[in-house]
């Protein structure tokens, strides 16, 4: 495959990778992407490179750059991988020219899970009456399968199995005489999440749905303008945060004109993302004016409060249940200790994936620090439980170390319910906590103890002092409580019970 291709061309298809056989995480959920862009910078396309490698976190499947030179044109590269194995040459960087680009990392949720096809990978691109444009999607759009199945009976052409395509289309059939005039429209008739950034030949477009479930952030970058999913993505090109976006937000900025900001939806109550604090963003990164890592250490406060423990030692389960093991410790007074490291630099193997291996997938990528745990009693905190099988394989490593006692505290109320925004969730029969009440999980998962922070205690540690508001939740919180901000209506079109219908 050439080192980068028009988007008018089609580009050749790679080899998808397959999931990694041995990857510990796939008991975690998964935030779908990150987002990027630059406008009004000297070679943006290294830029973008260097923010979507901070916001690698948010997806490890695949990545793509799109970006502007008046003398080229639009010009696009998507890989599979990462963004270090990609965008780092200078002669990839070197076929990207321009001031500006969008970029885009991508973990599948919808249309090919852990499947991607270099088909799917955004940024995707459009020629328009008026002009190219490129747009790049953090979300789930929860109306795709009916919008897509309007639009192929219309006429309109697929090329890839993601969501994020309808949003193409839909500007396609608009009568808009500008770029973001189209995109707004395609936007009013859009289900579900959606951060999005958009560019054209001269203009950044960023804009996030009305009840903001998803981040994006406007940063400063010299005479030219940055957007993230993230501000830890602003520190590593050395951007100045300005401000969030606000739910229901479009922002147009181009190097002449600056920031220009409307609001083009129906005012709604934000309704933003709470596990975002809990696990998907880096605890670099500020979210609503809290640093992320200090919310974290929070919950571990609150969670020692609420569910203390006689123990000998507080270990994380890294490296997500750091800062709330560190919390945990503090305010119970109980040593913090490393007691399971974790191997950075597990990548994919070099031995051949036998079943036998592949049982060997926990312990690849952790390994138990056995001086230190030998005849202690545990307390691992971690940031969620969702199948319970990467729990209960950390359990066993712990009791083969020698430890007297195991017991889990975890940095999230109970996951009960998929997410439809977003997020890569199981089924919700595949929910350990959908099936099983805390005594039965702990029971299955054969601890000594399994506490969980209440819904209360993590909006509290998120700064809510009064806790959640059951009659209208500050924060979406679907996939504890059930109450679906945006009714995913695809899936109840297939059958899919909400909590009321299920009740």
């Amino acid at each position: 495959m050439p080192e980068a291709t028009s988007p008018r061309t089609c580009p050749s298809l790679v080899r998808d990778l397959p999931a990694h056989p041995f990857d510990a995480d796939a008991d975690k959920l998964h935030e779908e992407c990150g987002v990027f862009g630059v406008v009004g910078v000297a070679e943006a396309s290294n830029f973008l490179a260097l923010g979507l490698h901070a916001l690698q976190h948010r997806g490890q499947e695949a990545g793509g750059i799109v970006t502007y030179d008046p003398t080229s044109g639009f010009n696009q590269a998507r890989r599979m991988g990462l963004v270090r194995d990609n965008f780092t040459s200078a002669d990839m960087m070197a076929t990207l020219p321009g001031e500006i680009g969008i970029g885009h990392v991508r973990y599948s949720t919808a249309g090919h899970k852990g499947q991607t096809a270099i088909r799917d990978v955004q940024p995707f691109f459009g020629e328009f009456s008026m002009g190219g444009a490129a747009i790049a999607h953090n979300g789930n759009i929860t109306n795709a399968i009916s919008l897509r199945r309007e639009l192929i009976e219309r006429g309109s052409i697929f090329q890839s199995s993601s969501d994020s395509e309808c949003i193409i289309h839909l500007m396609a059939r608009s009568m808009g005489r500008h770029i973001p005039d189209r995109m707004e429209e395609a936007l009013r008739k859009v289900e579900g999440a959606f951060s999005v950034v958009a560019m054209t030949d001269s203009a950044l477009i960023g804009c996030r749905d009305p009840l903001g479930v998803r981040p994006l952030v406007l940063g400063k970058l010299g005479d030219g303008w940055v957007l993230s999913s993230e501000t830890c993505a602003l520190d590593i090109v050395g951007a100045d945060f300005v401000r969030e976006i606000e739910p229901g937000e479009m922002v147009v900025i181009s190097a002449a004109a600056g920031v220009q900001s409307h609001f083009p939806f129906r005012r709604a109550k934000s309704r933003f993302c709470i596990f975002e604090h809990v696990y998907f963003s880096r605890p670099d990164s500020i979210l609503g004016g809290r640093s992320v890592y200090e919310t974290r250490e929070a919950i571990g406060r609150e969670l020692a409060k609420e569910a203390p423990v006689d123990a000998d030692l507080v270990c994380p389960v890294p490296d997500s249940g750091t800062p709330a093991a560190i919390g945990f410790s503090l305010e119970s007074g109980i040593p913090y200790a490393m007691g399971i490291i974790r191997n950075q630099y597990m990548g994919r193997t070099f031995i051949e994936p036998s079943e036998q291996i592949r049982n060997m997938g926990v312990r690849l990528k952790l390994n138990v620090n056995r001086a230190l745990i030998r005849g202690k009693r545990v307390i691992l905190v971690d940031d969620s439980v969702v199948r319970g099988t990467t729990s209960q394989k950390i359990k066993e490593m712990i009791l083969e170390a020698g430890a007297a006692e195991v017991h889990f505290r975890i940095a999230s109320p109970p996951t009960q319910w998929p997410c439809f925004y977003g997020v890569d969730t199981p089924e919700r029969e595949k929910l350990l906590a959908a099936t099983m009440t805390e005594d039965e999980m702990r029971e299955h998962l054969g601890v000594d103890s399994l506490k969980f922070i209440s819904l209360d205690g993590l909006y509290r540690a998120v700064g809510v002092a009064a806790g959640r508001d059951a009659k209208s939740p500050q924060y979406c919180d679907a996939c504890f409580s059930g109450d679906y901000p945006v009714a995913p209506s695809d899936m109840i079109e297939r059958g899919f019970l909400t909590k009321t219908a299920a009740e």
